[in-house]
């Protein structure tokens, strides 16, 4: 191997803006890829483990795919969320096919990644340093046997890689010696490398690469509804894809891909999302619903109702893909991404989020329309209604999970949760819980009604909030009731921006200051209109906030208007619903 082909191998590692990321994901876990073929990110075996890959917030572990000659990069999704990074170079174009192989597991992850040449040559590095525990833990007992084919242990996971057998180990400059080798490809030329990793330490033999490509990409068209009647149908399917992805086979939807990434360079918002948070969960089944009785809807309602009958009114907002515990937070002594930190675990598991049994009567509504509410579901509908009976008087950390309130978000999305649930149940139990919808509105109404008319945010908050137009959207309160449209005027008037909406004003400054535009209410203004049936403006919130992603199509929480650049976690699972809510959503006609 050339020195010059060494050049630049310690860049490896260096972090790219949120935008120039793809996402590849099974549904137990998902990896991070950046322009230079970089996955920077994954953790294995599940979401919610330590990462593999971390050089994402500064720590150890790589494997890269990178051209040696100057580059520019693109790149395109194929199927579902088989990535396709692009280089255009001196020498020629040369692609490089990404997956993580499906059908999944949750204990053995297969990474796919195929070289093509699409014109001219190609002189590609390959870099491999896989590592356990965020980066501290090397591999060990590596070796090759006579086929090329590499093994190693990381701890008690077994790693297997295919496709390198001239790899070498190289000093990267800064205290690693990872595998690297560079292949050398000719016009139509292909070359695949596959690495699994198992966390059982077996010693299955990996998959040939040409059918578990096969399989991977029927199974993405397997899962894929059509969509062809959606507004911007390839962004819905795409949107559906990713939160397909994020899905395990076990039902639970992770809130996003990444942890620690920063919504506010050094401003101490840096929060874990690799686990499931039932509102969140419930946000996707209620928006694939109107694609029919799609598999996210079981997957949502199954893992909702697991948790209800398992926990009742002790509900917490978030668990592991798994259904355990979330950990405490706790730092790893990482830099972290440039502004960020590096949390692991999250503080949600000590806190009391109302809103969370409506938004389950809501998605259970939206199965029951479809009639896939089963026995166990319908219990599930029955506890929650109880927990609202019990505890909708009292304080909660609502739906931006603050300090402890009388939200009005909270309340008036169980109001809505109840309606909905109501229609189909029995004439009895339907006036009962219709009736405590009227009691909960009511005593809201006397209490959290700004005096312009609009809904405000708590008894002892006067200030709008744009999660305020949720429950008029979830069929709470009426879209023509006057405190439903003063809300929504005051919203556009008080929280909007170039097209973004924020979720409230945190203080004097200016929007955009404090915080960035939250991608969801740009949504949320969307459907608001479209429920007045305002067309045209539904139709600018739509296309405005979906354009707020990089080429691969990935939402983070937030968009800094002003730099025009994603921040927070990626890729949010709220706002890919939302997304996709939109799409299928037709503005009323009034």
């Amino acid at each position: 191997m050339r020195r010059a082909d060494l050049a630049g191998l310690s860049d490896v590692g260096v972090p790219h803006v949120l935008r120039e990321y793809a996402l590849i994901a099974d549904g137990e876990r998902g990896a991070l890829v950046g322009p230079r073929g970089d996955i920077c990110w994954m953790c294995f075996p599940r979401w919610h483990s330590d990462a593999c890959f971390a050089t994402l917030i500064g720590g150890q572990g790589t494997y890269a795919v990178t051209p040696l000659s100057r580059f520019v990069w693109g790149g395109y999704y194929e199927h579902g969320l088989i990535w396709c990074d692009r280089w255009v170079t001196h020498e020629g174009t040369v692609e490089c096919r990404e997956a993580l192989a499906l059908p999944s597991s949750p204990g053995r992850a297969v990474i796919l990644r195929q070289l093509r040449v699409c014109e001219g040559s190609a002189r590609v590095r390959v870099t491999l340093d896989a590592r356990g525990g965020f980066g501290q833990e090397r591999m060990s007992r590596l070796r090759r046997d006579d086929d090329g084919r590499w093994t190693a242990r990381i701890g008690e996971t077994r790693m297997t890689w295919v496709g390198a057998g001239d790899a070498e180990r190289i000093s990267d400059g800064g205290g690693g010696k990872p595998l690297v080798t560079v292949l050398e490809l000719s016009e139509g030329e292909t070359h695949d490398l596959m690495l699994v990793l198992d966390a059982a330490g077996g010693g299955d033999p990996p998959p040939e690469p040409d059918a578990a490509w096969s399989a991977t990409e029927a199974e993405w068209s397997a899962r894929l509804p059509d969509l062809e009647s959606a507004t911007a149908p390839r962004d819905a399917r795409h949107a559906y894809a990713v939160l397909s992805g994020l899905t395990s086979a076990g039902g639970g939807m992770v809130a996003a891909a990444t942890m620690s990434l920063p919504e506010r360079a050094r401003e101490g918002r840096n929060y874990d999302y690799r686990y499931v948070w039932i509102r969140d969960q419930c946000f996707t089944g209620q928006a694939v619903a109107r694609a029919g009785p799609v598999g996210l809807l079981d997957d949502a309602v199954r893992f909702v109702t697991e948790r209800l009958l398992a926990d009742g009114d002790h509900l917490v907002p978030a668990y592991t893909i798994d259904g355990g515990a979330v950990p405490d937070e706790r730092a790893l002594d990482l830099p972290g991404y440039p502004g960020g930190a590096d949390i692991v675990g999250n503080w949600v598991n000590r806190q009391f989020q109302l809103d969370a049994f409506g938004e389950s009567l809501a998605l259970f509504a939206e199965a029951a329309a479809h009639d896939r509410l089963d026995a166990d579901a319908w219990r599930a509908a029955e506890v929650a209604a109880a927990a609202i009976n019990t505890h909708w008087r009292e304080p909660d950390a609502g739906i931006w999970e603050l300090d402890p309130d009388a939200w009005t978000h909270s309340r008036l999305i169980c109001a809505a949760g109840l309606r909905r649930i109501s229609a189909y149940q029995s004439e009895g139990r339907a006036a009962k819980w219709l009736a405590l919808a009227d009691t909960i509105v009511a005593d809201t109404a006397r209490h959290a009604v700004h005096r312009d008319g609009h809904w405000q945010r708590s008894r002892d908050d006067d200030r709008v909030d744009a999660a305020l137009l949720l429950p008029a959207i979830r069929g709470g309160i009426p879209a023509d009731d006057p405190r439903t449209v003063a809300t929504l005027t005051a919203v556009a008037e008080q929280l909007t921006e170039d097209g973004y909406c924020y979720r409230y004003r945190p203080d004097e400054r200016p929007l955009g200051e404090s915080e960035g535009a939250f991608v969801m209410c740009g949504f949320l203004m969307a459907l608001a209109y479209a429920q007045q049936g305002d067309a045209v403006r539904a139709a600018h919130w739509f296309e405005r906030n979906r354009t707020a992603c990089g080429p691969a199509g990935l939402l983070s929480e937030e968009f800094d208007v002003t730099q025009r650049q994603m921040r927070g976690n990626l890729p949010q699972a709220f706002v890919h619903a939302l997304l996709l809510q939109c799409a299928l959503t037709e503005p009323a006609v009034r």
